[in-house]
């Protein structure tokens, strides 16, 4: 999708996505010593403002200026400060160096758009930086539920991992989450993969 089709289906209703942080994000990174992080593919900025409030110094970037302007009223509303880049990741975006942590969830891409987004978040890796990437899993195609409906968008931890040469792979799995359905409460299947520079 186009960023004006992101920017209308931010503007349809008031959040898109929830305001609590990605339940994985939380799980992963709560342990971690706070330093300096992006988030890449943020929308509305949850997991960017969950990490500055938890003492992160947070760029969070995205290409839609209407989920990125709900970002910074939100972090208003919790008086932090996180930093907000309108970008396009596929444009050769130089990401900001040095950075402790690298977040990227739920960005859905053809795997060879994947790789190029994958290999600039693990050169903005300072030394012994965290990579952390969860995404719809394949097999929620038949397994799970919900979330996109592609295969060519969707993530393996085999797939996330062959993008990240060079880095110490800490977890790669799939993982699941309950999702409230009209027929009760039903799993979805992420692939998690946390990863280290050396």
């Amino acid at each position: 999708m186009r960023h004006d089709d992101w920017d209308r289906k931010y503007a349809a209703q008031e959040l898109l996505w929830s305001a609590e942080p990605n339940r994985f994000v939380a799980e992963e990174l709560a342990a971690l010593a706070p330093g300096r992080a992006v988030d890449l593919a943020c929308g509305e900025g949850r997991n960017a403002i969950w990490l500055a409030r938890h003492g992160w110094r947070v760029t969070a970037v995205d290409f839609s200026e209407v989920a990125l302007g709900k970002g910074r009223a939100i972090a208003e509303r919790h008086g932090v400060t996180v930093d907000w880049v309108r970008a396009d990741l596929l444009d050769d975006v130089a990401l900001p160096p040095e950075q402790d942590l690298v977040v990227i969830a739920y960005l859905q891409l053809p795997a060879d758009q994947l790789a190029t987004v994958l290999a600039a978040a693990a050169s903005a890796l300072a030394p012994g930086g965290t990579l952390f990437v969860v995404g719809h899993d394949l097999s929620n195609l038949t397994d799970g539920v919900g979330g996109p409906q592609s295969p060519e968008v969707l993530y393996t931890p085999d797939a996330v991992v062959a993008g990240l040469p060079g880095l110490d792979v800490v977890r790669a799995e799939r993982v699941t989450r309950p999702v409230d359905t009209p027929d009760g409460v039903r799993h979805a299947i992420d692939t998690l993969v946390r990863a280290t520079a050396p």
